[in-house]
C-alpha cells in the first residue's frame, strides 16, 4: 500500500472514532469508551505510518523531503496534530466525552484534504529547500492542533452555556458533557500550550525567511496574518491572567483566534498573493 492509502484509512478511523465517541457520550458504557479511544489511537498510528511512508516515497522518487511542503501534506499533518493532541488531553484528564467534539474536526480536515488537494509528491521550490522547513512547520502545526482543540471546546462551551440559560434538561445530550468550568479550563490550557509553540513557529519562520530571502520580516500577507493571530491569542492570555476574563468572553476570543488561524493557513494562500503563494 502507498501513503495515500494509509491517509484514507486514517480518515475512516477518525470517522469511526467520532461514531464511537458519540455512542459513548449517549450510553456512557465503559467498553464503548475504550473502543472509541482505541480506534482514535489506531487512526493516529496509521496516519503516522502514512506520513513516514510518504517521506520514503519522496526519496524513492529522487525528491527527498519531509512530507510537510504543500497543502495536502500540511493539512494531513494538521489533522494528525489535532487527533494526537486530543488523545494526550484525554489521557491527562481521563475525560472521553470531548472526543465527540474533537474527532470530527480531525475527520473533516482529512476528508477535505482528500477532496480538494492533489496528493502527488512534488519537488520543493528553492525557498523550501532548508532544514527550517521542519522546525517552522512542526511548531506551527502543533500549535494549530492545540488551537483546534480549544476551538471545539469553546464552541461547545457557548452552546452549553446558552442551553443552561434556557433551562437545559438534565437528560439532554449537552448535559452529558463536562461542566462549564472544566470546559473553560481546557480551553485555557490548550491555548497555553499552543501560544508558545505559535511564537516558536513565527520565530523559526523569520529565521527561514532570512535564509531564503535575506530578510527576517517583509510584511508579506502570511507573515502579517500570523502576527495578527499571535496578537489575538496574546490578548486571550492577557485578558485571562490580568483581567480575570473567563467563560463566554474567552470562548469567543478563542473562536476568533482559530478563525484567524484558518485564514492565515488557507485564506491567505488563495485570496492574497505574496511570497508564500507557493504554499
Amino acid at each position: 500500500m502507498d501513503s495515500s492509502t494509509f491517509h484514507i484509512l486514517a480518515t475512516f478511523f477518525y470517522l469511526f472514532a467520532t461514531f464511537f465517541y458519540v455512542a459513548y457520550l449517549a450510553f456512557r458504557t465503559r467498553g464503548v469508551g475504550r473502543v472509541a479511544t482505541s480506534v482514535a489511537a489506531a487512526g493516529v498510528v496509521v496516519h503516522t505510518v502514512g506520513k513516514g511512508l510518504r517521506w520514503v516515497e519522496s526519496y524513492r522518487l529522487g525528491i527527498g523531503h519531509a512530507p510537510l511542503s504543500n497543502m495536502y501534506e500540511s493539512m494531513s499533518f494538521f489533522a494528525l496534530c489535532v487527533m494526537a493532541g486530543y488523545l494526550l488531553l484525554e489521557w491527562k484528564f481521563r475525560q472521553k466525552t470531548l472526543g465527540a467534539v474533537v474527532a470530527p474536526i480531525a475527520f473533516i480536515i482529512l476528508a477535505a484534504n482528500a477532496l480538494f488537494f492533489p496528493d502527488e509528491i512534488r519537488p520543493l521550490v528553492p525557498a523550501l529547500q532548508s532544514d527550517w522547513l521542519l522546525y517552522h512547520v512542526i511548531t506551527s502545526f502543533v500549535s494549530y492542533g492545540a488551537f483546534a482543540v480549544s476551538f471545539g471546546v469553546s464552541a461547545l462551551y457557548l452552546v452549553k452555556a446558552k442551553a443552561e440559560e434556557r433551562g437545559m434538561k438534565k437528560d439532554s445530550l449537552l448535559a452529558l458533557f463536562p461542566d462549564l468550568k472544566f470546559l473553560d479550563e481546557i480551553n485555557y490550557k490548550s491555548i497555553a500550550v499552543g501560544f508558545p509553540l505559535l511564537s516558536l513557529g513565527i520565530i523559526t519562520g523569520a529565521a527561514w525567511a532570512n535564509y531564503a530571502w535575506g530578510t527576517y520580516w517583509s510584511w508579506d500577507p502570511k507573515e502579517t496574518w500570523s502576527l495578527i493571530t499571535w496578537f489575538i491569542y496574546a490578548a486571550y492570555l492577557h485578558a485571562r491572567l490580568t483581567r480575570g476574563w473567563q467563560g463566554k468572553k474567552t470562548a469567543v476570543l478563542s473562536i476568533v483566534g482559530f478563525a484567524a488561524v484558518l485564514f492565515t493557513y488557507v485564506g491567505v494562500n488563495y485570496l492574497i498573493s505574496g511570497l508564500h503563494s507557493y504554499a
